[in-house]
């Protein structure tokens, strides 16, 4: 049984898990959370014992110097947990690590007890993924769920993946067979730039991720750098005649496949941030914007269900 001393207890508690790996294309999820963990001063209570998950000749262990002693850094998975200030404040505890090399079932048994000791009420999985998609558009993000009844509730797609998946796909299942409500958020980054960082795609996340969860994430200078990195990018397509061209068939596609999704329900989501910005100039970074409501305390998003009738395939990996 997993003990946790000097962790007080937790107010609704959302577990928010990001990897270093295969799942996290441009480095978008796993910076994702490290912003989190940066702007709202984490405090590091519990970290995975690195023998147990990962092998050191894939992820090296890394040796600095602090204050003349030689000091070793080993590849592992740290849990934090930081307080969400406001009206209404709320807990996350951030996991953020390196997808393990081996005994995966036993690693997400550890994460998940984690998650019951501390009375989490849902995770989040964030991740990233290599998509035909031009970097002049919105980063398309993806939420899905195993959870049906949740898919309709939270406005998600239910999961209908099939292929090889990384650690995402399977602490989501985990989570599922243990009973514990699970979403993963997926961004789409562009093949071409697919080098990290990429500041357009964690910004994508942590706005996906505020609209589920209903806080309000202190996003720095994010914004200015997903801007910057665009201008980059423009530049160096602008160099090669190839790359201008493929970029102009990916947003002809793009553009011609979401022009039915044009909906009213993106623009209000998009109209309902605004206002949650705008309305919460006098809340602490992290805020709660809006009330909470009927329902379990994490079911905060209040759009209405898709209707029965749509069918939509998972991004899922």
């Amino acid at each position: 049984m997993i003990e946790l001393e000097g962790v007080p207890e937790l107010i609704d508690p959302v577990m928010v898990a990001a990897f270093e790996g295969w799942n996290d294309a441009g480095d978008a999820a796993s910076t994702a959370v490290a912003h989190l963990d940066r702007e709202w001063k984490g405090e590091v209570f519990a970290a995975l014992d690195a023998e147990d998950y990962y092998d050191f000749q894939v992820n090296r262990p890394t040796v600095w110097m602090d204050a003349g002693v030689r000091k070793i850094t080993w590849p592992t998975t740290r849990l934090s947990v930081v307080r969400v200030g406001g009206d209404k404040p709320r807990d996350l505890v951030l996991v953020r690590g390196i997808e393990p090399s081996m005994r995966w079932r036993s690693f997400c048994n550890e994460l998940l007890g984690f998650a019951h000791e501390l009375g989490v009420e849902l995770v989040v999985i964030l991740g990233a993924l290599l998509g035909d998609t031009p970097h002049t558009r919105p980063v398309p993000i993806s939420g899905t769920t195993s959870d049906s009844d949740l898919a309709q509730r939270m406005d998600l797609e239910e999961t209908k993946y099939e292929g090889p998946t990384g650690i995402v796909g399977v602490l989501q299942e985990a989570c599922t067979h243990a009973g514990v409500p699970a979403v993963s958020l997926w961004a789409a980054v562009p093949h071409y730039v697919s080098q990290p960082p990429n500041p357009k795609a964690t910004l994508a996340l942590l706005n996906r991720l505020e609209d589920l969860i209903d806080v309000r994430i202190p996003l720095g200078e994010l914004p200015e750098d997903a801007r910057a990195w665009q201008v980059g990018v423009d530049q160096l397509a602008a160099e090669d005649s190839e790359v201008a061209e493929y970029v102009q068939t990916l947003e002809e596609a793009r553009d011609t496949a979401e022009l039915p999704e044009a909906s009213g329900e993106a623009i209000a989501r998009e109209f309902e941030r605004y206002l949650r910005r705008r309305d919460g100039g006098g809340t602490p970074p992290g805020g709660h914007a809006t009330d909470g409501g009927d329902g379990p305390p994490f079911l905060r998003d209040k759009r209405p269900p898709k209707p029965s009738n749509e069918d939509d395939d998972s991004s899922e990996q």
